[in-house]
């Protein structure tokens, strides 16, 4: 007897179904048994671990009886639950901001590669401003606290295992740097057929048939892999109390000591143990999760947990105004109380994949920021845009290399000669996307500092000192090419294939 995703329809649960779910639950436990007898050797035991996570996020999968918010229920937070960055700011900071720093704990959520951006081996390892990768970066800004504030705050990276190797590799570079670094590696979960609900892999291997049969399983994964590798122990040992968490792809996820001193000021009593920066929505992040009140509690809901019918009204700047910048701080001790507990609710998010041989599979993951409804005095805090500075895309890329900011130490900050706060729109095609040819097609980064919107298509190439100003669109068409010359200035100008250059 087998259970098959159509098996799953439906919020309600018959007799028969319950018995189908549980027989496919005893089904998938001897898999995993069969894996596991696969190896003897370390990889078996550290996937002992792992597989107990995947039966307990399999067994809540089989168990989804409708969504996981009712719409009617939702509620915008009270303003109280939300606060302004500037009145935070306004506060000042301690006076014993080393102490503060010194209970402080950075965590990068490192899982991730660079395949998107065209590059092999881990995202962090890109290189995004003056020959300086995130990874780099990301230590510079945590040395200069430490030694500006004689502190001791330790980075603590999330490896994934498709960036473990590498990372671990190009950590020696900064032994002499003074910036102590941790790793532990987040779970590594089975893929599963969509149709038979059953692992992909025949054994505990990477490699070969195996190579797409596994994967990391978000970043909501970081509660249980943070605490079973016994660094939450350690840190916690050595006096820690908080960690902010946030993507090692968000250069303006810097540590703020306006934040810090807010959360170390609070009396023990209503000692806040979560708190998510958000920042407003444009028309470019409606899809982002955004926080709202729901059963008295401040809970984070994505696009995925949103009824088609409402999708539209999700993803409205007006009704909802904020979304999460995954950058998160929040108590040690509260981590470790709700791993012991076993009380942390984290919906799951069902992803489909298509793997190369055409194969549909699927993948349980969780959200860190999910896990806000159950620590206690959470908040949010509506901080500046210029916190949330992703590099997702060639399109990203281009703007942090540019002369719109300005690098001191692993910090980039918006130039002063701009003369408005916002980032141009920028949309590069295709022939863009892979770092390598991007590249390629700069002589060097064009002056930006008064670009408001900017879009390339097709074959084009800049030479040294381009200027860009107001809207600038160039177009080649299929198999023609366009080379922008030297010295030239473009302001509000459309290029055309045949090299036309149009007032915009």
């Amino acid at each position: 007897m087998s259970l098959t995703v159509a098996d799953l329809a439906g919020p309600g649960m018959t007799e028969f179904q319950e018995q189908l779910r549980q027989q496919h639950e005893k089904t998938m436990h001897e898999e995993l048994e069969k894996l596991l007898q696969s190896s003897t050797g370390p990889e078996a035991q550290i996937s002992k671990k792992d597989f107990e996570g995947f039966r307990c996020i399999f067994h809540r999968f089989l168990q989804r009886k409708g969504p996981s918010v009712e719409w009617s229920k939702i509620q915008r937070p009270p303003e109280d639950l939300i606060l302004s960055y500037e009145k935070i700011k306004a506060q000042g900071r301690p006076e014993g901001i080393t102490s503060s720093l010194n209970k402080l704990v950075v965590l990068k959520l490192n899982g991730g590669l660079g395949t998107s951006m065209g590059c092999k081996g881990p995202k962090s390892l890109i290189s995004v401003s003056n020959d300086n990768t995130f990874l780099d970066l990301t230590v510079q800004q945590i040395e200069h606290l430490n030694k500006t504030f004689n502190a001791d705050v330790p980075l603590v990276l999330m490896n994934s295992f498709n960036t473990d190797e590498d990372t671990k590799k190009i950590l020696q570079k900064y032994t002499h740097h003074r910036v102590k670094i941790h790793t532990f590696n987040q779970s590594r979960y089975p893929r599963i057929n969509k149709e038979s609900l059953l692992p992909i892999a025949s054994d505990l291997g990477m490699k070969g048939a195996n190579a797409d049969a596994w994967y990391p399983p978000g970043h909501g994964d970081i509660y249980a892999s943070f605490h079973n590798s016994g660094l939450l122990d350690t840190l916690l040992a050595q006096g820690k109390e908080y960690v902010f968490v946030s993507n090692i792809d968000n250069l303006g996820a810097t540590v703020d000591l306006s934040i810090l001193h807010h959360l170390m000021s609070q009396p023990a009593s209503r000692r806040c143990e979560f708190i998510m920066e958000v920042t407003n929505k444009t028309r470019s992040d409606v899809k982002g999760g955004t926080l709202i009140q729901y059963e008295d509690h401040l809970r984070l809901l994505e696009i995925a947990q949103v009824p088609k019918d409402h999708v539209d009204e999700f993803k409205s700047v007006t009704k909802f105004k904020i979304f999460n910048t995954n950058n998160l701080w929040i108590s040690l001790p509260a981590i470790k109380r709700l791993q012991q507990q076993n009380t942390l609710d984290l919906e799951i998010i069902v992803n489909p994949k298509s793997l190369d041989g055409g194969l549909s599979v699927i993948q349980l993951e969780t959200a860190v920021g999910a896990a806000i409804k159950c620590f206690d005095n959470a908040l949010g805090v509506n901080v500046p845009r210029s916190r949330f500075l992703p590099v997702k895309t060639s399109s990203d890329l281009l703007l942090v290399m540019s002369n719109l900011y300005s690098l001191e130490a692993g910090s980039l900050t918006m130039s002063k000669r701009r003369e408005f706060p916002s980032t141009p729109h920028v949309k590069l095609g295709s022939s863009f996307t892979k770092v390598q040819d991007f590249l390629k097609r700069f002589e060097n980064i064009p002056d930006m500092l008064e670009l408001d919107h900017l879009t390339v298509s097709g074959d084009v190439t800049f030479g040294k000192n381009v200027s860009l100003k107001g809207t600038v669109i160039i177009i080649a068409n299929h198999g023609d090419r366009i080379d922008i010359p030297a010295g030239a200035v473009l302001e509000n100008k459309i290029v055309s294939g045949n090299l036309r250059i149009l007032d915009h």
